[in-house]
Parts: structure tokens; C-alpha cells; sequence
């Protein structure tokens, strides 16, 4: 190899997704870029896709990736480069004859209506207007998204690539990675040079698993064989052009799992198949590059059969050609984007199984990420660490055929898919499932949702009222007027221990360190202010503190945590799978607990009963009286047997996640991840008590959060609902349930006009619902009963 090449970013793969960072990396003022691609750009994945673009989609990120890659190909490249980049506005529909169905198309509606992207919720008679060779036969409706359409994608990933050129980063193409190391920076090996970088980047789509394997990583993606038709001539769509009409919209039929849209005076159709497909899971081959497999019909002739029967026009047309190439899938089928987990100025951005449809978006999304700190807007759905090292072999198999096969399935918002499951037990996992608990995954770990009233109950999927609602109200009712206990395991735990804890602890929140045997709350700030973490602090000596968050922040808190751990005397110790943690909440609590009904509210102590050692927190997420009991894993079991003997005299009750947060709602606390995002700062989020008074004047306040009483309707608000003044959008709610012990239905949202307080509504599946701004908590404001029945 010849003399080292230099590089402050170097991008691992030319497909859309890695040409677009390196567009938008010049375009923030990076241009010792360079981009290493192992075959010619496009070569993978993009050269064979479809090149559909849409603005649908049921999170709010998401949705701005896609449409950030619509105005990308269709407006702001053509204008760079000179060229067109086959960019149809075509316009795109979804047709259903499935009423939950419609159900998801209002919701999606909805949350547009805030987002700025409108999408039209259809009757059968208007989608025969907008495609009229689309039969009715038994639709009830869809939703129309006028702006969608498909682009070409080789045109548009060689005209971002051009503008990069032109803006001074590098492409090697022919150029594999032969391998990757650090060694204080990142020494990439070509056949071509070694390669020096501060950053590098894994954008290998298809070979994103073996390219992470080169960082020491384990990347959770896999490809799947997607396959589609192009037809010859279709009689009627040859006359629709020849009669100078336009170009017909795209369109899926979600329940019969296709895509049909017009190519010149043809059509193509891609079918999704409920049994995918894997290829070259453990290593592509090494001479794979532009290439496909042999057609393979017989898997997907069903489902081409009803395409036919909805659109008779296909059937006229014969089979020009059929693209079988591999397309890659995570297991939840959006995109790895973000740092990679333990590793420094290490990112990933690949795993994207719409790899056009959202590469324009991804690549801008990324490129500010790096240049700024933090990402351009809330990262949980896209962030690379959202999966652990629980995410393994067998599970990422799993979910990727299962979310292959649900492409089109409908996303119910308390929606439980059964691929992977059981990863991560709790130590309390059989005692909870023998108690009924119907159970849920967070982070890998099983979790109690709620508690039915024999073992083996399973959740309804629906939009509105399920059969949980009434097993929910009993278990706030044992809460709230006797003794109920819960597994709470799933918390993320770590302990930061040595001289410079107090020191460390003002540098990672934006709240004072508590003292010694006392609990805080303490916030995480990116650089614009938002929230990026929160944690309770329990301070358990001067030199050692016990930090608790959210199960899906395990590895996003631990790089933090170690990360401003740099040059502190303080060490940092995942515990979270060592720990076990049981809730003990309710009036009776304490005549459970008696050697523990003198600790104050708000204080940690490190006690033992009957000989089981434990972290006692005398802290509440649900508003009444009690403890969370953190305990040594192998202890667990005793201890709960401990506590639910003692508590059966009192009327003991179980509560589950679900229970938990309408309780939460209740006394207006507000959850990360949905509440609390990157986006709005801890003073929006109403947080101002937990930020030191010298970092206020630092943070912005143009938004502000609210929590609402909802007019009752059949449907309780979840979240993404459009807030209304009059014909005006301001504000969007993150989290909505129905308050058990207040009677109401509650929900936190944020408005982006803070003047905008009266005349409210808020739209739930197209329904327009009388809204009122809450001054206090309707549970409790003055934490009484929190503090009852021990020391203030």
C-alpha cells in the first residue's frame, strides 16, 4: 500500500443512502469527505428499487425523512445540477376494505395536518375518480398523498454525488474495505490506500453486517428478497397518455399486500409476501455487485392474482421483466441511523429498507447530526443504539421476516408483534405470567402491560377500547385505595462511583446533584438545549450514585454516562441486568414496609429485609404512596414472595405498564421518549423546577407544554392527534389514556403557539373533541398522598 490518505470523514457505501451524507455533509462545510464504494455507485440495493417516494407514514421523523427526499430529487437537485432526476409527481393512494384500516388512515391524516404534509382520507367514490382502473369491488376507503411519487433512483444518487464532487469530497469507487481498526483514529484498509479518518461512517446497506462486524459491532439488519413485475404495453394506460391525461397515481392495496404504479405506458407491481425470503445472512458473496436472483412468481402469485382482480388492466399487459434483488431489513424495518454503540466517532447509517424513499432525508438527518451534536430533530425512531446486544442472530431473522411480512400491516398504537420475544427476563418474568400478566417488549425485556384474569390472555388490537380497559381500572383501583406491587425490572440501571461524583453530576444534567440520601431528577441536554436524556439520581454516599431511565435508552444513556465521564475520577458500571427492581405502591404501603415507613419522601437508603439487601427509593411515577425496591437479580424472587405475603392482608393488587402511565397522565408527569424528546428544551417540556436557575436564560421557550382534559368520544388519544384553534393547527399531542381514579381523559401535548389557549380541539381518528388546558394536576397536585403516612 502506498503513503496513509488523510480524511476527516470516510463513508463506507455508494448506495443512496451513503451518497446523500456525503451531498449534505460539503453542504454543512465538511468537504474532506470521502466515500469508499466496493463496486460502482448505486450497486446493492438502489440501482434495482422501484425509486417510490411518499409522505406517509405514522411517525412524525419518519415522515420527515421521506418528504425531505421528495423535495431533495423533485426540487433542489434539478436546480443544482441542470438535470432532471425522473422525478413523477404522481401522487400516490391506499385502499382498504378493512375498518381499522381506515382507522390508521385518519390517524396518519391527523398527525399530517400538524406536520404540514396533507393527505386526503378517501371515499370508494373519489378513489375511482383519482385511479379509474381500480375496481371498488368492497372498499370502504383510503387516503390519497398528493405529493408522493417515484423517482429515478441511479439519476438521483449520481446528481447528489456530482454536487459532492463539485463541493470537494472524494469517491473511490472499485474500492472494497478490506478491513477496519482504532487505534485513536479510525485506519480504514483498501487494496487501494489505508485510510485515515476521525469519523467513519457504515453506510453498506446490503453489506451493513459485515461492515459492522470490521467496527466490532453487531448491526441488527438482513436482507430480504424483494421482488417486482414490469409489464409490456397496458392497452388502457397507452390510451391514457395517448389522450394527454396524467400520469395515475401510485397505488397499494395494504390488506392484499401490493404496490402498483405506472412506468412509461406499463405498470409495475411488487408484491410482499407474508413468508419472506432471507439471503446471505452471515456474508454477501464477494462478487455480488449489480445483480439479481432468478425470478421466483410461485411465491407471490396469490398475491399478484388479486392485484389483477383489483386492477383488471394488468392482466393486458404480459411480463417484460421481474426484478428479484435484496432489500435490508432491522427489526422494526426503520432505519439504523445514529452514533454506533461504544465506539468513538463511529456512526451508522444503513439497514433502511426504503432505501430512496428516505436516503435524501437520512443522509441530511445524519450529516447535521455530526456537524451539530445532536440530531436535526427527535432521533428515537431512526437511533442506531435502540437495539442492544440482546438483538441477536435468531432475533434480527425473525424480525425481519415478520416485518417483511407486515410491510402493509396495520400499526395499532398499543401494537405487540410476537417475532423475538422472550430475550430478557426478569427475574419476577414466571411469577408475573402465573399471575396473569399479559406482556409486552421493551427493549428486549418482557414486560407486565397489564394483568388479566387468567394466565394466557392476549391484547385486542384496536384503535379504541380494548379488553385491557377494565383489567386496567382494577389494578389503578388496588394502587390507589389498598396495595399493589409490579415488576419494574425493565429500568435501565448504572452506577457511578469515585472522587468526582458530584462534579460529574453537574456536568451531566441541567439539575443541582442531590445530596446524600436524597433522590433527584436530573436532565441530559444536547447543545441546542433539548432534552436528551433523563435520569433519577439516587445518591447513595458522596463518592457513589445510583442512576436509573428508561428501558429503551440502555445504550444511548451508557455512552452518554461515559462520555462525560471524561476527566472525572468516576466510574461508570452498567447494572442493569443485575438488578431487579419491585413497586410497591398505595395507601397501605407502609403498613407493608414498617421498617421503612419513617424513610421521607424523596429519599435513598441501602437497607436489608429479612436478610435481603436492597436500594430502598421512596419515590412514586404513579402518584401514590410507596417504594421502588431495587434488588440484587438472584434475591428477587425471595423478596417479592416477602413483600406479597405481607401485603395480602391489606388487598393486594398487581399493576402493569399500562396502568402506569394513565396514572402518570393523572398527575401530569411527563415520559421520555415521548414527552421528553431532542426537540423542545426542559423549559418547554415545563420542567423549569429541575433546571438550575444560571442555565434558564440559555434555553429556548417558544413552545410549551400542556396537559389537556379531553371530551370523552369512543376513542381515548394516544399520541400524534393534531391540536386546533378554529382551522388553525398549534400544537400536537406526545402521550394521551384515560385517567382512571379522575374519571377524564387526559393528555400532554405541546403548543407551538403558547398564546393559543382557548377554543381548543383535538382531532382523534378525524374526530373533532372539545379540549381544555389543565392549570394543576387533576390527581393530587400537592403530592399529599405521595408523603402520607411517613416522615415529610
Amino acid at each position: 500500500m502506498s503513503a496513509v490518505t488523510k480524511a476527516q470523514v470516510v463513508i463506507i457505501g455508494g448506495g443512496a443512502m451513503g451518497v446523500s451524507l456525503i451531498y449534505h455533509l460539503v453542504k454543512e462545510g465538511w468537504s474532506d469527505v470521502l466515500l469508499l464504494e466496493k463496486n460502482d455507485l448505486t450497486h446493492g440495493s438502489t440501482w434495482h428499487a422501484a425509486g417510490l417516494c411518499t409522505h406517509f407514514a405514522h411517525n412524525p421523523t419518519i415522515q420527515e425523512l421521506r418528504a425531505t427526499s421528495v423535495r431533495l430529487y423533485r426540487d433542489i437537485l434539478p436546480q443544482e445540477t441542470g438535470r432532471d432526476c425522473g422525478f413523477h409527481t404522481s401522487g400516490a393512494m391506499r385502499i382498504t376494505r378493512n375498518p381499522d384500516r381506515m382507522d390508521e388512515f385518519r390517524h396518519v391524516a391527523g398527525l399530517s395536518d400538524f406536520t404540514g404534509y396533507p393527505l386526503e382520507v378517501l371515499t370508494p367514490e373519489r378513489i375511482a375518480e383519482l385511479h379509474p382502473l381500480a375496481r371498488l369491488d368492497g372498499l370502504i376507503g383510503g387516503i390519497y398523498e398528493p405529493d408522493d411519487g417515484h423517482v429515478d433512483p441511479t439519476l438521483a444518487t449520481q446528481a447528489m454525488a456530482e454536487v459532492a464532487r463539485r463541493g470537494g469530497a472524494q469517491i473511490w469507487r472499485n474500492c472494497p474495505v478490506l478491513s477496519i481498526r482504532h487505534e485513536g483514529v479510525w485506519l480504514i484498509d483498501t487494496p487501494k490506500d489505508t485510510v485515515e479518518a476521525v469519523h467513519v461512517v457504515n453506510a453498506a446497506g446490503t453489506w451493513g453486517w459485515e461492515i459492522g462486524a470490521m467496527m466490532g459491532l453487531n448491526i441488527p439488519s438482513v436482507p430480504v428478497l424483494h421482488q417486482y413485475l414490469v409489464t409490456d404495453t397496458v392497452g388502457a394506460v397507452a390510451e391514457r397518455m395517448a389522450a394527454g391525461l396524467s400520469e395515475l397515481p401510485i397505488i397499494r392495496d395494504p390488506e392484499e399486500s401490493w404496490y402498483v404504479r405506472q412506468e412509461r405506458d406499463g405498470l409495475i407491481l411488487g408484491p410482499y409476501e407474508k413468508e419472506a425470503q432471507v439471503w446471505s445472512v452471515d456474508g454477501v458473496p464477494s462478487e455480488f455487485g449489480a445483480d439479481l436472483m432468478p425470478p421466483d412468481i410461485d411465491r407471490v402469485e396469490h398475491i399478484i392474482e388479486a392485484a389483477m382482480a383489483r386492477i383488471p388492466a394488468l392482466e393486458t399487459g404480459g411480463v417484460k421483466s421481474v426484478i428479484n434483488g435484496p432489500i435490508t431489513f432491522t427489526p422494526d424495518a426503520n432505519p439504523l441511523i445514529g452514533p454506533a454503540h461504544g465506539l468513538q466517532n463511529a456512526w451508522l447509517l444503513t439497514g433502511s429498507s426504503m432505501g430512496v424513499m428516505e436516503g435524501g432525508g437520512a443522509g441530511w438527518f445524519l450529516a447535521h447530526w455530526m456537524t451539530h451534536g445532536a440530531p436535526p430533530i427527535d432521533a428515537l425512531a431512526v437511533d442506531s443504539r435502540r437495539f442492544g446486544s440482546w438483538a441477536d442472530r435468531d432475533y434480527r431473522v425473525a424480525k425481519a421476516i415478520e416485518c417483511f411480512g407486515l410491510q402493509f400491516g396495520v400499526h395499532y398504537p398499543h401494537e405487540e408483534r410476537p417475532a423475538g420475544r422472550g430475550l430478557r427476563l426478569s427475574p419476577l418474568h414466571n411469577l408475573m405470567a402465573d399471575r396473569g400478566a399479559v406482556m409486552g417488549a421493551a427493549h428486549g425485556w418482557e414486560r407486565p402491560n397489564w394483568f388479566a384474569d387468567t394466565p394466557g390472555a392476549e391484547a385486542d388490537e384496536t384503535f379504541r377500547r380494548a379488553n385491557w380497559f377494565e383489567p386496567v381500572a382494577r389494578e389503578v383501583d388496588a394502587a390507589s385505595t389498598r396495595i399493589a406491587l409490579a415488576d419494574l425490572s425493565v429500568f435501565s440501571k448504572f452506577d457511578v462511583t469515585g472522587q468526582n461524583v458530584t462534579e460529574f453530576l453537574e456536568k451531566l444534567g441541567a439539575n443541582r446533584a442531590p445530596k446524600p440520601g436524597r433522590i433527584g431528577l436530573t436532565h441530559a441536554l444536547t447543545p441546542s438545549g433539548g432534552v436528551l436524556s433523563e435520569f433519577t439520581v439516587s445518591r447513595l454516599s458522596e463518592t457513589h450514585a445510583y442512576l436509573t431511565s428508561a428501558a429503551a435508552a440502555e445504550e444511548i444513556d451508557f455512552d452518554l454516562l461515559r462520555q462525560v465521564a471524561s476527566g472525572f475520577d468516576v466510574t461508570i458500571q452498567n447494572c442493569t441486568e443485575e438488578i431487579a427492581v419491585i413497586g410497591l405502591m398505595g395507601p397501605r404501603s407502609p403498613d407493608a414496609l414498617p421498617e421503612l415507613a419513617d424513610m421521607p419522601w424523596l429519599s435513598v437508603a441501602q437497607t436489608e429485609i429479612q436478610g435481603t439487601p436492597l436500594r430502598a427509593l421512596r419515590v412514586s411515577y404513579i402518584g401514590e404512596c410507596g417504594w421502588e425496591l431495587h434488588v440484587p437479580r438472584d434475591q428477587a424472587v425471595r423478596l417479592f414472595a416477602t413483600m406479597e405475603e405481607r401485603a395480602k392482608p391489606f388487598g393486594l393488587g398487581l399493576y402493569g405498564a399500562y396502568a402506569a402511565n394513565a396514572m402518570r397522565l393523572e398527575k401530569g408527569y411527563r415520559s421520555w421518549g415521548s414527552d421528553l424528546t431532542t426537540e423542545r428544551s426542559p423549559l418547554e417540556a415545563g420542567l423549569a423546577p429541575f433546571v438550575r436557575k444560571d442555565l434558564r436564560d440559555a434555553l429556548p421557550e417558544e413552545w410549551d407544554m400542556v396537559l389537556l382534559e379531553i371530551e370523552a368520544g369512543e376513542v381515548d388519544p394516544f399520541y400524534a392527534h393534531t391540536l386546533w384553534q378554529g382551522a388553525t393547527p398549534v400544537g400536537i399531542v406526545t402521550s394521551g389514556a384515560y385517567g382512571h381514579r379522575t374519571g377524564k381523559v387526559l393528555a400532554l401535548a405541546y403548543l407551538r403557539d403558547p398564546n393559543a389557549r382557548e377554543n381548543l380541539t383535538v382531532s382523534i381518528l378525524g374526530q373533532r373533541r372539545q379540549a381544555t388546558i389543565l392549570p394543576r394536576p387533576p390527581y393530587d397536585p400537592d403530592n399529599t398522598r405521595m408523603k402520607a403516612g411517613v416522615a415529610k
